[in-house]
């Protein structure tokens, strides 16, 4: 099937075009939300403050935009990213919730997607009341009173709640992950304000920059392609079987191993985690009184905002976070055990636990590429920002990143859809 017929029946038929509509809808829906801003808002400190923070202008990555206007779901969907990051972490500390993850199939999955939507409800409450004190400290939402403080936060509280269950009805009743598909609609919904601020501020002595960054981004877009479509092809055989009169088996065929198992979801996961620090540390720095937290708040800052330590660290938590994300969403166990079954086994290498040490080491291997790719395209940007003082370009990269990989993602799901229809 073409391009231009799997294009037509895009549209043509129903159950797909429904999905499609969905997407759009709950998108749209979301836009809205992030238009409508809480009370109080000083428009002009706002955008001072955006313009000279980094950790807002990441921040708001997060948000889908909702944080730029200070709107009621202006804590975006950061409470959920932050609940399944610690969801994942005790899969690996609490056998109960690894079993309930890898091992009870799609009920098991969809019992740990519950509780991580669970803990993200005190986690929005706590970032809230944190939002809320740093911006009232920095004059840019009027001084509250305690109901009206309690009303804003329930409302973005609430709008944060709204914004993950969009993400789930679109995970459900569209195509994609609906919480990728709602940071990437927030990126793609800035870009026309970008591209104007970017021709109002042109300076032609930065022209070499630009280009160079234009050509990076260009290839980088190739690159994640590149890697996120490159497999490590594992040959396996079935055993020929007989039954009565026929033979059974003896096909060949082979288990793809993605290079890149964990997609971007350990950009998202360092961010997530590089963010707390600072919104700790901007808090203390500003509400306290005590002279020592004062100075440790400070200290803290002064760290994260230099670009070697916090592109280190970056790099750091990102090839972490590959490595992590691969070992819980890839079982050689429950791979081996299933090859077993099915009466496979890759050839020169025995079933069980042979199998699962070749697989582990293979996985381990490919790992290294991909986490060291990811490591360097998320630091890149922060390299030229450092050789170039173009502070845009790391929010910019990071964006960069994210789009491609969901979009990558989308057209993937969306191939397999029109797949299925056309057998």
């Amino acid at each position: 099937m073409n391009f231009f017929s799997k294009l037509s029946l895009l549209f043509t038929d129903k159950a797909l075009r429904n999905r499609v509509l969905f997407v759009f809808g709950a998108l749209f829906v979301f836009r809205v939300l992030a238009a409508i801003p809480i009370p109080g808002v000083n428009a002009a400190e706002l955008a001072v403050l955006f313009n000279n923070s980094q950790f807002f202008g990441l921040l708001n990555l997060f948000s889908g935009g909702g944080l730029s206007n200070l709107s009621i779901v202006l804590l975006g969907v950061g409470p959920y990213i932050t609940a399944s990051i610690i969801m994942q972490l005790l899969t690996l500390l609490v056998p109960r919730f690894k079993e309930l993850y890898q091992e009870e199939g799609e009920a098991g999955r969809q019992r740990f997607s519950q509780y991580s939507r669970l803990l993200a409800f005190p986690i929005a409450l706590v970032q809230g009341s944190g939002f809320l004190l740093l911006l009232q400290k920095q004059s840019i939402v009027a001084s509250l009173t305690p109901f009206q403080f309690l009303t804003n936060l329930l409302v973005i509280t609430a709008g944060s709640m709204l914004l993950m269950w969009i993400g789930e009805l679109i995970s459900e009743f569209g195509i994609g992950n609906g919480v990728s598909l709602i940071i990437f609609a927030g990126i793609v919904a800035r870009l026309p304000q970008a591209a104007n601020q970017a021709l109002f501020s042109f300076d032609a002595t930065q022209l070499p920059a630009y280009l160079a960054f234009v050509a990076a981004a260009l290839l980088v877009v190739a690159a994640v392609v590149f890697v996120t479509e490159a497999e490590r092809a594992v040959p396996v055989t079935y055993a020929k079987r007989v039954r009565g009169l026929k033979v059974y088996g003896g096909a060949s065929t082979y288990l793809p191993l993605r290079l890149n198992q964990a997609g971007v979801i350990p950009i998202i996961f360092a961010l997530s985690l590089l963010l707390l620090p600072q919104m700790l540390a901007s808090f203390f720095a500003v509400s306290t009184t005590h002279p020592m937290l004062q100075h440790i708040a400070q200290g803290v800052l002064s760290f994260l905002q230099n670009l070697g330590f916090y592109g280190a660290a970056y790099f750091v938590l990102v090839f972490l976070f590959t490595y992590f994300y691969t070992a819980v969403t890839f079982d050689p166990n429950t791979i081996a055990e299933n090859l077993q079954r099915n009466g496979a086994f890759i050839p020169g290498v025995r079933p069980g636990a042979s199998t699962v040490e070749y697989l582990s080491n293979v996985i381990t291997r490919i790992t290294f590429v991909g986490a060291l790719f990811l490591g360097v395209i998320a630091v890149l940007p922060i390299a030229v920002q450092g050789l170039t003082g173009i502070q845009s370009l790391t929010i910019g990269g990071t964006a960069l990143l994210i789009v491609v990989s969901v979009v990558l993602d989308l057209a993937q799901r969306i191939n397999a859809q029109l797949s299925i229809r056309e057998y």
